[in-house]
């Protein structure tokens, strides 16, 4: 409770009492003519000061105020209160393809999948990790594979796959929300009535807030894949890494759905996968992140815990790119990820 205390003061000479009236000023006026002045000394200055504090005995009363923050998936906290640690990465991009989405392919969108993604989301949003999305839409319609359907042109194709992918950022965004993640989608062409359009510094502002970024509708240009979007819209917010969520465990020397001794490449290099020809991403978004210094990490989706391992540097999936900072299982810092999940799981 504030407590407002008024002291009263005169000066230049002794102080008067808070009793005086406007009927001494007259008899200030006459001492010039008593003590011959020539001129009118001052009248007296009534100085009065009002503070305000708080009471001494209250318990909530401290001389700094504590600064609070709100922490992502809103939890309370003091800056400074707890030294934030350190991950290997701090801002990424999530690609999730629209395949993903699906599921076993029974249904076009697969609940249970969107569910998992956002509670893998939320456990890394709670440690601080800025978190943007790009998503496909290859669940619904493909661009590239109804071109030339029924006079169906291959620019008008790909329109309607950038709407596909919009469909899916607003179940992803309804999905997040329901569990308590602050959401934004916003598309590379308007649809104010939906969605936010795409503007970097507002993008970079929403994470800095502690919210996700669902980017929709690729590029916003036909002919380019979500995959080039993922490039491009991790090198405009200055995300550090790619995590390209797919439905198996990385990258293989062969394809390991019909060959069961494939083996699984944990470190690629761009030129490697140029010269290869690995079925990872198109090679115009392998060209933009080798042009920008950008590690890709490719890692399957389904097992639980995959996205938080990538973060903190864990070895999981393959890294394409960058240098071999992969570190091995640290059993306390694992311990805490799963801990965290498992919140979600109860």
């Amino acid at each position: 409770m504030a407590v407002f205390s008024t002291s009263l003061s005169v000066s230049p000479s002794a102080p008067l009492s808070s009793s005086l009236s406007s009927s001494f000023a007259p008899k200030f006026r006459a001492l010039p003519l008593i003590l011959g002045a020539d001129s009118t000394p001052p009248l007296p200055r009534l100085v009065v000061s009002c503070s305000s504090s708080l009471a001494s005995d209250s318990p909530n009363y401290s001389s700094r105020p504590q600064v609070a923050t709100v922490a992502p998936f809103g939890l309370l906290r003091n800056d400074g209160s707890m030294p934030k640690q350190s991950y290997r990465w701090q801002r990424v991009l999530l690609k999730v393809s629209g395949e993903a989405l699906a599921g076993d392919q029974t249904q076009t969108i697969d609940p249970k999948i969107t569910m998992s993604i956002a509670r893998e989301v939320a456990s890394v949003t709670r440690l601080g990790i800025e978190v943007a999305i790009v998503v496909g839409g290859g669940n619904i319609f493909r661009g590239a594979s109804w071109a030339g359907c029924s006079g169906l042109d291959r620019s008008s194709a790909d329109y309607i796959g950038m709407l596909a992918t919009v469909m899916n950022a607003i179940f992803l965004q309804a999905t997040m929300e329901s569990i308590g993640i602050p959401t934004r989608v916003q598309t590379a062409f308007r649809m104010s009535e939906v969605a936010e359009p795409y503007i970097r510094r507002r993008a970079v502002r929403h994470l800095e807030k502690g919210r996700v970024v669902i980017f929709a509708a690729g590029t916003g240009n036909p002919f380019f894949t979500t995959d080039t979007a993922a490039a491009l819209r991790c090198a405009e917010i200055n995300a550090e890494v790619v995590l390209k969520a797919t439905n198996v465990d990385g990258v293989y020397d062969d394809d390991p759905r019909t060959n069961p001794n494939a083996q699984l490449l944990e470190n690629l290099t761009y030129q490697e996968v140029t010269s290869k020809d690995l079925s990872v991403m198109d090679m115009t978004a392998v060209t933009l992140c080798q042009e920008n210094n950008i590690p890709v990490v490719v890692f399957n989706l389904a097992k639980p815990g995959n996205i938080a391992k990538a973060i903190i540097g864990e070895k999981v999936g393959t890294l394409i790119g960058g240098r071999n900072q992969q570190r091995g299982c640290d059993h306390s810092t694992l311990a805490q990820e799963l801990r965290i999940l498992n919140e979600f799981e109860t």
